[in-house]
């Protein structure tokens, strides 16, 4: 369900506009046509002030491109009585100064406080931790501290862009986990393409954290990193991009194999895609029970003896997926098929993709910010379910996954971890939704209590 325009919009450049206005009736029509007639389309209108003859008014509009913004702008300049005041980036603004920062959590206003939180009262708590090291995660931040580091070479749907250009999007799943898990997080920046260094760096601060994230890292360098600092460290190392997403789509599968009547067991599914969403939404597929899996990537049906972009995991997924040896094209693989997921990049679908799908087909389309095929077209197509990845979004299973991680001291995140969340994830949507609302935390929490409850194997002990 699209709550705002600013959800629904969010991939198109936003901005905030004050126009003066005539005061006269109409004039708000008049200028909404006006901007209309170039491709804008309006959100949120706040009247700021009112004289005699004039209103001003501060309008969010959303544009498909820089240049629809300046035919707009100029078309309303053009108008007798109407003037552009202003133009704010929304988005540029609220990311201003960060949207992180790390602060304390306790009080420190006299001399007392100052003895107690350092010298010498600190050296009480410094002897307890050397006797009994486990007490650092009690009486220390590791033990609610989480690491998300990345090297920027695959940022959302801009790709490669760098570390630097990275940091928002780090600083906003510090805030998402901050506020649904009540975990504290320090993004860090790692400036290396080799999984050598990365790993090295991030073993040596690993006594910080309790959960090390690995952000926005291409495949297959994800595979490789996230494969050996977990041979290093006793904390649980967890590629959201890959096991996230993953968990999420499980979720949602879940559910629509509900609605539409269908069977894990029975079901053709085709993920085009074969990057760290891709591989990791197949594998944890085939772990629950779905027998029927075709990875495509650029070059079509991935299948063993393919010769073709190839590297060691597209061969060693090629050994257990494609049981029907399929050789073609993205098109040719969909054919009969019962479920898309799309996790490659905008606009790899197209309308008669979908048409060729088997009944009741469910798509999810999820390369973001532009999904595969956009929702309403493939509804339009036939899928009797179709979803983007506005819906179907990691965000709903990460704080959760984390949280209970954390809570059960577990030292790495097992696929009956992930099982949990994702059936906690599907039991708690709504009768007609695939998953539930993600800004209700009482998700977060149960999912919470899932992972933790999960991560406790049969004699007791700790995963």
């Amino acid at each position: 369900m699209i709550n705002s325009p600013m959800e629904k919009y969010a991939h198109k450049l936003v901005k905030k506009i004050r126009f003066r206005i005539p005061d006269v009736p109409g004039a708000l029509g008049h200028l909404a046509s006006a901007l209309g007639a170039q491709g804008a389309v309006l959100g949120d209108i706040v009247t700021e002030h009112v004289t005699s003859n004039y209103i001003v008014r501060d309008i969010t509009i959303f544009f498909d491109t820089k240049e629809q913004f300046n035919a707009a702008v100029s078309a309303v300049n053009k108008l007798k009585g109407y003037k552009v005041l202003d133009v704010e980036d929304e988005v540029l603004e609220i990311h201003k100064g960060g949207k992180v920062a790390m602060t304390p959590r306790v009080k420190m206003d006299t001399l007392s406080d100052l003895r107690m939180i350092y010298t010498p009262g600190v050296a009480q708590v410094c002897q307890f931790i050397h006797r009994y090291p486990e007490g650092a995660r009690t009486y220390t931040s590791i033990g609610n501290t989480v690491c998300i580091a990345t090297n920027g070479s695959a940022v959302l749907g801009l790709g490669d862009i760098g570390v630097l250009a990275a940091m928002p999007v780090m600083e906003g799943k510090s805030m998402i986990l901050n506020k649904f898990s009540g975990v504290s997080c320090v993004p860090l920046l790692l400036e290396s393409r080799d999984a050598g260094p990365i790993v090295d760096a991030l073993a040596l601060l690993s006594k910080t954290f309790s959960v090390i994230m690995l952000e926005d890292i291409s495949a297959p360098l994800c595979f490789e990193v996230e494969a050996a600092l977990q041979e290093r460290v006793n904390i649980p190392v967890f590629h959201d991009d890959q096991h996230g997403t993953a968990v999420v789509i499980l979720a949602a599968l879940i559910k629509a194999l509900k609605l539409t009547g269908k069977k894990k067991q029975s079901v053709r599914t085709v993920i085009n895609g074969a990057g760290a969403a891709g591989m990791a939404a197949c594998k944890l597929l085939l772990e629950y029970g779905f027998k029927d899996i075709t990875l495509c990537d650029r070059t079509g049906a991935i299948y063993a003896g393919r010769k073709d972009g190839m590297n060691p995991y597209k061969e060693a997924i090629a050994a257990v997926t494609n049981i029907r040896k399929i050789t073609g094209s993205l098109a040719d693989t969909l054919k009969g098929a019962d479920i898309l997921i799309g996790v490659s990049s905008a606009g790899a679908v197209k309308s008669a993709m979908v048409k060729s799908m088997a009944k009741k087909a469910i798509v999810f389309s999820l390369a973001n910010p532009v999904p595969e095929i956009w929702p309403q077209d493939a509804l339009a197509a036939g899928a009797a379910i179709a979803m983007d990845g506005r819906t179907i979004n990691n965000a709903l299973a990460f704080p959760g996954l984390i949280k209970g991680a954390i809570n059960a001291k577990a030292g790495k995140i097992t696929s009956a971890m992930k099982f949990a969340a994702a059936e906690t994830l599907a039991s708690l949507s709504g009768k007609h939704d695939l998953v539930p609302n993600f800004m209700h935390i009482n998700v977060h929490e149960k999912i919470a209590e899932a992972v933790e409850k999960a991560a406790v194997i049969p004699n007791g002990r700790r995963t």
